[in-house]
Formats: C-alpha cells, structure tokens, sequence
C-alpha cells in the first residue's frame, strides 16, 4: 500500500509540476487537445492558432520591475506599503513579489485593476493555463509575473491564518533566460 502512496504522489507531484510549466512558459511548453505536454518546440497542429509573438522590450532589472509592482498595485487603490515583499531586496536579484491579505469579496476586483495597469505598462498577458478568475501571468523584458488570489490552501506557512472572507493577493515576478539552453524534445502524457 505505502508504494502505491508513492506512486500516486509522484504522479500528482509530475502533473502539478507540468501543469504549472505551462502556465509560466507558454512559450516553452505547450499542451495539445489531447492533453499531451510538449517541451521546446511543439508541433502545430491545424486547430492550433499561432501563439502571439513576444514584444521586443528591453531587458528589465529587478528595480523596474518593483517598480511595475508597486505602480500597478497602486492603480488598484492599493497602498503598496499594506501588503509585504515576498523576497527580500538584497536576497534574490532574479525573484521578486508583492503579498497581501485581502477581503475575497474585493480581491477580484483588485486583481483585475492591477492586470489592467501591468497592460498598461506594456507587460505582455501570457493567456496559456492562466484562469481569469484566479491568476493571469505577464512577461516582459525577461521577467514573468503571475498575479493571483491564492485563498487559504495555497496560503504561505509563515503567515497567520486567514478568516472565512479573506484571501491572499499576490503579485510574483521571476526572471528567467532560457534562451542559451538546448531543450531537448520531451512529451509528456497527462491524463
């Protein structure tokens, strides 16, 4: 029984791992109507619209991109200040993130004003996996943002515990260079 237990977890593990690959990298994983994952290059098919072209900004340092952050949460009424870095300024020069506790009735709707404004900024939605109700993902100038409520399961550890009408507002940027690493051709099958 216990290598079975295994055996499901790392099933789950691989599938939570895939899936949010293609929620981060639409442009290096993609997934087929038949729920096939494809590392590098996929293989179009006729049904497959062509992904849009990623816009040719100018690399971004990790101070432009804090500063995205706090301009766009701003533009949802937000007081910067309220909420809390999720990396430290001189911990990680590659990641960096905004978190909040927030009423789930008005969370959505900040949410949605902060997308608009990072559209806005001229970030680029990356609509591959992203659940308009729940989390949509942007890139621009080498860095990926994902901006989410995460509600109670997803909650971070070292947080106090939410109330029954409350969620997590997040805003989470990573930059990531993939373009000097060969990618070999893997496909992987969910499902």
């Amino acid at each position: 029984m216990n290598e079975l237990l295994k055996r499901v977890w790392i099933g789950l593990a691989a599938t939570l791992i895939a899936s949010l690959a293609v929620v981060v990298l639409p442009d290096r994983f993609q997934m087929d109507e038949d729920g096939h994952i494809h590392l590098a290059a996929p293989t179009p098919s006729p049904s497959t619209a062509a992904p849009t072209p990623e816009s040719t900004s100018p690399p971004l340092n990790r101070d432009a991109v804090d500063e995205a952050i706090r301009t766009a949460v701003g533009a949802a009424g937000l007081d910067p200040a309220q909420g809390r870095p999720t990396v430290a300024a001189d911990a990680n020069s590659n990641r960096t993130g905004w978190a909040a506790v927030r009423e789930e009735a008005a969370a959505q709707s900040e949410m949605n004003a902060i997308c608009a404004d990072l559209e806005r900024q001229g970030w680029t939605l990356n609509p591959n996996g992203d659940r308009p109700d729940a989390s949509r993902s942007y890139k621009r100038g080498g860095w990926y943002l994902l901006v989410s409520t995460r509600g109670k399961t997803q909650a971070p550890s070292t947080t106090s515990a939410l109330t029954d009408s409350q969620t997590y507002l997040t805003v989470t940027g990573l930059q990531l260079n993939l373009s000097d690493i060969p990618l070999p051709k893997i496909t992987v099958r969910i499902g």
